[in-house]
């Protein structure tokens, strides 16, 4: 029986503004166990970054976060400070959309990779300095080409990736946030990064929780999908059984206007198909409003939709599959779809 490593459990983040506060997610629960892979989906604005920094508890100082978020079952709410920091890099690491702004321009990448390990493990300068050439060399920077002294501006966005990848991975963490970890990449690089990723997650069991918009990178890369909207879980399930039988109208969408999810699914033919799209966008914050927020977007909404909130929920109780959604009315875009 696997083991819980992340829990989550109606975790809101809210910010305040001029005249009220508003939550900029809402009542997300969500599982991880060791050793499995999780996929955030959803448009931009969605909140599945916010999810991430506030797991890692690097939220700007003005977001606070309600409910409950247990860490191997240490409370990462309450949690000091100091304690965060020694938990961040040691035991949960993060891998940033963008690694230009998240390494320092300042210190050359051998330092930056070697600095977790003096920190966290109390390494020696040289034994730290060794172990990041090490990582260096397995992430596919082999010496003497890709000396410890480069700093980023010297490298290419493929390369600095690489190089937050050796970062997270240094202290060989139980849990890696991966967001959007091949955004401005090429095809070619993006699945060079990907099958890396696989690779040093197989070798180490570490759990993985991947953010990204790209359906065809969950598919490759996540047992479990979870598909967010407007700062609320909509839809999850294992990825595979959602890939055949999406049931939220947002979910089927997304899947419409992705060339990856139909040649998985086989919905595209040696005829060309028009990828369609999903009118309108995801709500600002300040606009959601407290009915379903995909509403006014789905083309199956009915009068009930405009008046509350729908509850995640199973899909067919009666089935052993964990297929669960905040929907009124899924059986009905499934007949009219």
């Amino acid at each position: 029986m696997k083991q819980s490593l992340l829990e989550i459990s109606q975790m809101s983040v809210s910010l305040p503004f001029a005249d009220k506060t508003v939550d900029i997610i809402s009542d997300i629960s969500l599982t991880l166990d060791r050793g499995e892979r999780l996929g955030i989906v959803g448009e931009s604005g969605s909140g599945k970054s916010i999810t991430a920094l506030a797991l890692m508890g690097l939220l700007p100082g003005r977001m606070t976060v309600r409910g409950s978020l247990r860490f191997d079952g240490q409370d990462l709410v309450t949690m000091p400070e100091d304690q965060l920091c020694r938990m961040r890099g040691r035991r949960a690491a993060m891998i940033f959309q963008e690694p230009m702004t998240a390494l320092n321009p300042v210190k050359s990448i051998g330092a930056q990779i070697a600095e977790g390990r003096r920190l966290h493990l109390g390494e020696s300068r040289s034994d730290a300095e060794k172990n990041a050439r090490y990582l260096l060399d397995r992430v596919g920077l082999a010496a003497p080409r890709f000396d410890l002294e480069l700093y980023p501006h010297q490298l290419s966005g493929g390369q600095r990736q690489r190089v937050m990848i050796a970062m997270a991975i240094a202290c060989q963490p139980d849990l890696l946030i991966a967001d959007e970890p091949t955004t401005a990449l090429d095809v070619t690089v993006q699945a060079q990064i990907l099958d890396l990723l696989d690779e040093l997650i197989d070798e180490t069991g570490t759990s993985l929780l991947l953010i990204t918009h790209d359906l065809g990178v969950i598919s490759e890369m996540t047992e479990r999908i979870a598909v967010m909207y407007a700062g609320r879980i909509v839809e999850t399930g294992p990825t595979q059984h959602i890939f055949g039988h999406m049931a939220h109208p947002y979910t089927q969408g997304l899947f419409a206007a992705s060339p990856h999810a139909l040649f998985q699914t086989g919905q595209i033919s040696a005829k060309r198909q028009r990828l369609t799209t999903i009118p309108g966008g995801v709500p600002d914050p300040l606009q959601r409003n407290i009915h379903c927020n995909f509403a006014d977007r789905c083309q199956y909404a009915q009068n009930d939709c405009k008046k509350e909130i729908p509850n995640l929920g199973p899909v067919d109780p009666s089935s052993s599959v964990d297929h669960c959604i905040a929907c009124f009315h899924p059986h009905l875009s499934k007949r009219m779809a």
